[in-house]
């Protein structure tokens, strides 16, 4: 039996969301809000004579100079089920529905995890001389079904996007993000999950006095003042003030809690912050920054035990780091920050990552050449 798709309201978007325990806040209706540049579309799919949607995703469609077609864009999503014997049937509609809005490509990321690797193999494996990549490293575990869906993309014409750069990240959203399991345990139990050093640190910065506070809109200028001294720092173009703005306005008046801002105070002075989002049982954290001194103190573990402190009484599942790299060699910039993330006891997780589907191949290899020479 097929299904139909069609544009479905806010309230029918939310409402699918909420009847799942996890979906990432790129795919919720106020997303489309943060990126101006772009035409949000809330799509569902329908069973024959359904009136709530059985799938959804939001769509961001951006418009190539002096064209009408469009780049369309699902990131992290669409919510649809992933593990259907034919998936044609999800995803042929939806390219027929976005060349009707005169797509010449689709891009999507879907939120399936392919395999895991616990703390302790990603310790090893950055210890190992002879490991390189994380890819390349036996996992812990394998999702099963997620090798069949990948060559099910393939053959209803779908290409996978090569992880880029020498860092491991991926071109859209990351293709290999950390994450911490909370359902089940106790804050007791994902205390003693932490490794040595981040339990002595998060006790440094207790001793220190370092205080961690929610804060609000206003409190977004001293957060961008750390994050652009965090991207010299680190070698990153940072995003603009109004684009925290936007997202804060937009995420919050959908839901009070969908955003949350962190900031470790020590002395008067504002050390580190961070934003956390929240979709149902899974909590992101989304940006961090912080300042070159007083590191001593530890305020950006600080602030990562308070968020994942908030998220376990929250009742989430799990804590997501989001991106790291999957490079293990030493010369390579991020390998601290996995070395960080891996302190938590969590795992990391390798998603099937993004996928294109060219509707008009002349274009889309013209984007795909543009795009390798930005």
């Amino acid at each position: 039996m097929t299904l139909r798709i069609r544009p479905i309201s806010r309230e029918e978007h939310l409402a699918f969301i909420a009847s799942r325990p996890s979906a990432s806040p790129m795919q919720a209706p106020s997303w489309g809000e943060v990126k101006p540049d772009w035409r949000a579309e809330s799509l569902g799919w329908f069973e024959e004579g359904g009136q709530r949607p059985a799938g959804a995703g939001l769509v961001l469609l951006r418009p190539l100079p002096k064209l009408q077609r469009y780049l369309a864009y699902l990131p992290e999503g669409p919510l649809i089920d992933w593990r259907a014997p034919d998936l044609g049937r999800w995803l042929e509609p939806l390219l027929a529905h976005l060349k009707g809005r005169g797509a010449f490509s689709v891009k999507m990321g879907p939120p399936v995890v392919v395999r895991r690797w616990s703390a302790d193999a990603v310790k090893a494996a950055i210890a190992d001389p002879g490991a390189r990549r994380l890819r390349d490293v036996p996992p812990t575990e394998y999702e099963p079904g997620a090798a069949d869906i990948a060559e099910r993309l393939r053959r209803m014409g779908w290409r996978q996007t090569q992880p880029g750069g020498e860092d491991g990240f991926a071109a859209g959203q990351p293709r290999y993000v950390f994450q911490v399991p909370l359902a089940g345990r106790t804050l007791d139990d994902i205390h003693g999950g932490l490794n040595q050093q981040w339990r002595r640190n998060v006790k440094k910065a207790e001793k220190a006095g370092v205080k961690v506070v929610r804060g609000g809109c206003d409190d977004l200028p001293a957060f961008y003042a750390l994050y652009t001294e965090t991207a010299e720092r680190d070698g990153f173009i940072p995003r603009p003030l109004p684009y925290f703005q936007r997202m804060w306005t937009a995420l919050t008046a959908e839901d009070p809690d969908r955003m949350r801002l962190y900031l470790a105070h020590h002395d008067g002075e504002v050390l580190a912050a961070a934003t956390m989002l929240t979709v149902g049982a899974h909590v992101w954290y989304s940006y961090g920054a912080s300042t070159a001194r007083r590191r001593e103190v530890q305020p950006s573990t600080a602030i990562q035990w308070r968020m994942l402190t908030d998220a376990h009484a929250m009742g989430a599942a799990v804590y997501d780091l989001r991106g790291i790299t999957d490079t293990l060699e030493d010369t390579n910039h991020l390998l601290g920050l996995l070395r960080f993330k891996a302190g938590t006891g969590g795992h990391a997780a390798e998603y099937l990552g993004e996928w294109d589907h060219p509707l008009n191949r002349l274009l889309h290899k013209a984007l795909d050449l543009y795009m390798s020479r930005r």
